[in-house]
């Protein structure tokens, strides 16, 4: 329990970028380090956790912690999880207000960005080579992307759409192609 405890709390404690940018992390510990689960399961969680509501990264520890440790496991691991956000954030609330407007602070601040970009950009380049994309079907994340962003279609409807248009797919030109 305490190992659950202290792996979830050193993922929560250095990653900067919130859920996206912990898969990384997850992966080295959980996966390559512990071995407590394989590289498929974890993406069999990120899929389930992304369509949990919640926090991300807090439903994969309760996840893994549950499936190591039951009940008390997925508490101790969440507990883990959350934590060091929690504390720094707080540490951050007590202090910001001297500090918001120093310009070293700022410009820190400026300069964290571009990194959370790449750490949650790696792990999607990860998940899109584990799913298969290619030159292709890169057209289907990329339509999705532009129609929420440029039209603000709901994330919903794209998925829906998606999932209908595969199921078609497989149900007509994959089941034409075995015929």
């Amino acid at each position: 329990m305490l190992n659950l405890f202290k792996t979830f709390f050193h993922i929560g404690l250095f990653t900067i970028g919130g859920g996206y940018a912990m898969i990384p992390l997850i992966e080295a510990k959980v996966v390559n380090e512990k071995q407590w689960i394989s590289r498929e399961e974890l993406l069999d969680l990120i899929a389930v956790a992304q369509s949990c509501p919640g926090v991300f990264a807090v439903n994969i520890a309760i996840f893994i912690g549950y499936k190591l440790r039951g009940t008390w496991g997925a508490v101790m691991s969440t507990l883990g999880c959350a934590l060091p956000s929690f504390l720094i954030i707080l540490s951050i609330a007590l202090f910001f207000r001297q500090f918001q407007e120093n310009p070293w602070v700022a410009r820190a601040f400026r300069g964290i960005r571009p990194c959370v970009v790449a750490l949650i950009a790696q792990p999607t380049f990860k998940m899109a080579q584990a799913a298969k994309i290619n030159r292709y079907n890169i057209w289907i994340p990329a339509l999705g992307a532009f129609l929420i962003w440029m039209f603000g279609v709901s994330p919903i409807w794209v998925i829906a759409a998606a999932g209908l248009g595969g199921w078609l797919y497989g149900k007509f030109v994959i089941d034409a192609h075995t015929l």
